[in-house]
């Protein structure tokens, strides 16, 4: 991991923590570790919406509402992916034998996880300016050059069916695998009509999937 530290640019002072950050919850039960990653996780997913809302609000000059839109492609499953890849961090995490054979380290949900809870580890261990510069030099070029993770659907769909004075709403379904790892199906339902039906890892991003579904076939109506 020293190899990591060293790309990043931070010196560790609790590197346990690091340890947990890439440990998944099968690896920690096996090895019956205090601690998986999903804490870390969880308080790095704040750490990276607040780096990205401090970085748009003093370099975009868009409203409240668009700004929304914009941050919410640059914290989405698609974009932490992308950021965990581009650092190699799929190398570094550890998962149990039965994720071993599912090949679970290179799961997209997994994946993007580690990277928020490695921004977690880090603002533990050095403090949010420490944090907020490790994630801003991963996440910014990709602000810059306008890359485009992913379309706000739901947005898009409440804007047309507003012209008809009509109601959405996203109703979880399904939802399957255990804690870690878990799959959740939404409806997107257009004044209590089904128009959609959205599947993934997380129920953000399964509601987008559902609307960009209702959106297809409200324009092929």
């Amino acid at each position: 991991m020293d190899e990591l530290f060293k790309k990043i640019n931070i010196k560790p002072k609790q590197r346990k923590l690091y340890d947990s950050a890439f440990s998944h919850s099968s690896y920690a039960n096996e090895h019956k570790l205090k601690q998986d990653y999903e804490r870390l996780e969880f308080l790095g997913d704040a750490v990276v919406d607040l780096v990205v809302a401090d970085y748009l609000y003093e370099n975009f000059y868009e409203p409240e509402g668009e700004m929304t839109k914009v941050r919410a492609s640059y914290v989405c499953e698609n974009a932490l992916y992308e950021y965990s890849n581009k650092l190699g961090l799929p190398q570094y995490i550890k998962v149990g034998n039965g994720e071993k054979n599912k090949e679970g380290k290179y799961k997209k949900a997994i994946v993007a996880d580690i990277f928020e809870a490695l921004l977690g580890a880090i603002y533990i261990d050095l403090g949010y300016m420490e944090a907020r510069r490790v994630a801003l030099s991963v996440i910014t070029p990709y602000i810059d050059n306008n890359v485009v993770f992913f379309s706000d659907y739901k947005s898009s769909l409440q804007e047309a069916v507003q012209t008809n004075k009509q109601s959405v709403e996203y109703v979880l379904v399904d939802e399957v695998g255990p804690s870690h790892d878990k799959t959740f199906t939404f409806e997107a339902r257009v004044d209590g009509i089904l128009y959609g039906v959205g599947t993934a890892k997380s129920k953000k991003e399964a509601e987008q999937e559902a609307a960009k579904d209702a959106l297809d076939k409200l324009v092929n109506k």
